[in-house]
């Protein structure tokens, strides 16, 4: 396997990405009394940034959440003075703040996990010519929370909090395959109420997946969310403070075949997490 691929924008399309804000289901709202309807908004507008958005408009958050302009405004304007947006008046549009960073540190900083596996991760990339990465799941979207790659001129670079879409990517199936049955289902639940249609054609790709877990202790994407990239994914076989990891690994179509792939990357994947779930002591 040799020679990197052509390098894409971080930005996806409208198939392959839905807006964050929509995987949150707005029923607690009708259901909990104790339920912050205000909070849970001003969160839905710091979640309508994609990776591709520099700056949003108060007009681009009202349509991506569904929110009225006025309920918009004042939510924008708020966010601003606690420094999570910041305004460019020449533009009238909002840029990310500091303070979005600052909130989510603590929460890497937290798991140790990443500094343990970030070696390995690296030398399995470098192996592969490709990127590995750690993810957990976030709602209905899983997340990578540490990530390394053999050279930056991949095709796709993946970057520490970006979003991968369930049902679609080797890493999300392979969390469904493997997390505990009540948190599972609920995912699924929200997944089929986001998107039927999709739900339903991957309906026999989950299938598979779990065969393919069962027999060769790896999920494997033929391309399916990005025709630039294999993917292959392990679930660690336990949560770890209350979160499922899983490991992924991308890895370009120009590097040969998704057979002789796959018996190079699957194998060395499913090693990779073995060692650190001996290292964690859960085996």
């Amino acid at each position: 396997m040799s020679g990197p691929g052509l390098r894409l924008g971080s930005r996806t399309s409208a198939a392959q990405s839905v807006p964050q804000s929509l995987s949150r289901t707005k029923e607690p709202a009708d259901k909990d009394r104790q339920y912050a309807a205000t909070l849970a908004n001003g969160i839905d507008i710091l979640l309508a940034f994609d990776s591709g958005d520099a700056m949003l408009g108060n007009r681009d958050f009202a349509e991506r959440t569904g929110l009225s302009k006025t309920t918009v405004a004042r939510l924008t304007h708020t966010l601003t003075a606690l420094g999570y947006l910041r305004h460019d008046t020449a533009l009238r549009k909002y840029r990310l703040g500091a303070a979005v960073l600052s909130m989510g540190y603590p929460l890497l900083a937290s798991m140790h996990l990443r500094q343990l596996a970030r070696p390995m991760m690296k030398a399995l990339a470098d192996r592969l010519c490709g990127a590995v990465s750690l993810g957990i799941r976030d709602r209905t979207q899983m997340i990578y929370v540490e990530t390394a790659r053999s050279t930056d001129s991949l095709i796709v670079t993946p970057e520490i909090g970006a979003a991968l879409p369930m049902l679609t990517t080797a890493i999300g199936r392979a969390w469904l395959c493997r997390a505990p049955a009540n948190e599972r289902d609920a995912v699924l639940n929200q997944l089929r109420l986001q998107d039927p249609k999709a739900f339903a054609y991957a309906q026999p790709r989950l299938a598979d997946a779990r065969r393919d877990l069962e027999r060769q202790g790896y999920c494997s994407n033929r391309a399916e969310w990005r025709p630039e990239v294999y993917g292959f994914a392990v679930p660690m076989c336990q949560p770890v403070g209350s979160q499922l990891f899983v490991l992924n690994c991308g890895v370009p179509v120009g590097q040969g075949s998704f057979g002789a792939i796959e018996k190079q990357a699957g194998p060395q994947l499913r090693a990779l997490m073995l060692d650190i779930e001996r290292m964690l002591g859960l085996r």
